[in-house]
């Protein structure tokens, strides 16, 4: 039977309503504008939504804008790798992942990044705590890998407030179906803390010009994120996530696009099964 016009129109105005649209890439790249900080997510395997977030940072940088990128996936030890393979091959995105890259991520999806700071001759900054680096602060508290004054410069002195604390400990638990190791949990949380840290001291020096963070959604998140390091809350600095439909959730962001999700097995079927839970089941997803 073929619904009355009148119908069919009513149906698309209440699933309009019911899902605000997603913004292009040319209303998220108006939202840089005035920012000092821009801090752009990801689903890691979704290539959409890696594509609508390179098509909004090019449309910026097309437009004039000069920031730093500062990228998750170097890690911070491999800056001096991507300074000299830029002046050794200062067009070759290939050559800088090749020798500054690490393992464990699609390099394809960020290559078109890599070479968008190269055509513009963008600062490009490793931004993330090694899992080497991360490792310690499991094991040994933030002590076991900063000093004191180190700890006080980003922001890490003293104990970790209680709301990040709830809040990142929902996300751990989240991430590792219900069955994250308990006994792992301050050692975890520290490491998570560190790192967004780190992350956000990348940024800071770059303030002025203004700098860009590629980065995992849980990252990006106002609440437990990189923003809350950087003490972003006076319109200095803008998040977006970009999310699965029917995943995550957008009221950490400042502006949210969503995309079609990617097939994937569930990680939580090693728990249901009695196996052994991957080291973070949802990273994907959250990170």
């Amino acid at each position: 039977m073929t619904l009355p016009r009148i119908a069919v129109a009513a149906l698309l105005a209440a699933g309009c309503a019911a899902t605000p649209p997603s913004p292009d890439p040319d209303a998220v790249s108006a939202a840089f504008a005035g920012k000092s900080y821009v801090l752009l997510g990801e689903v890691h395997d979704n290539a959409a939504g890696q594509q609508q977030r390179l098509a909004a940072l090019t449309r910026a940088v097309e437009q004039g804008w000069r920031p730093a990128i500062a990228m998750e996936q170097f890690d911070r030890e491999r800056q001096a790798d991507i300074d000299r393979a830029r002046r050794e091959r200062p067009a070759d995105a290939e050559y800088v992942i090749r020798q500054a890259g690490g393992g464990g991520w699609q390099w394809a999806l960020y290559r078109p990044v890599v070479a968008l700071a190269l055509q513009y001759d963008l600062p490009l900054l490793a931004a993330n705590l090694s899992r080497a680096d991360a490792a310690k602060i499991v094991r040994g508290g933030l002590d076991g890998l900063f000093t004191p004054r180190e700890r006080a410069q980003l922001g890490l002195a003293g104990t970790l407030p209680p709301d990040l604390v709830a809040a990142q400990t929902a996300v751990l638990d989240e991430g590792h179906c219900g069955n994250f190791p308990k006994a792992m949990l301050p050692g975890m949380l520290a490491a998570q803390a560190a790192r967004d840290a780190v992350m956000a001291a990348t940024l800071r020096p770059y303030a002025t010009r203004g700098a860009v963070l590629i980065a995992g959604n849980g990252h990006v998140r106002n609440d437990v994120g990189v923003p809350r390091w950087l003490g972003a809350g006076d319109g200095n600095a803008v998040s977006v996530g970009y999310l699965e439909r029917g995943q995550g959730n957008p009221a950490g962001f400042d502006r949210v696009v969503t995309m079609a999700p990617v097939e994937r097995d569930d990680p939580c079927r090693a728990a249901v099964a009695g196996k052994a839970m991957p080291a973070a089941a949802s990273a994907p997803a959250a990170r």
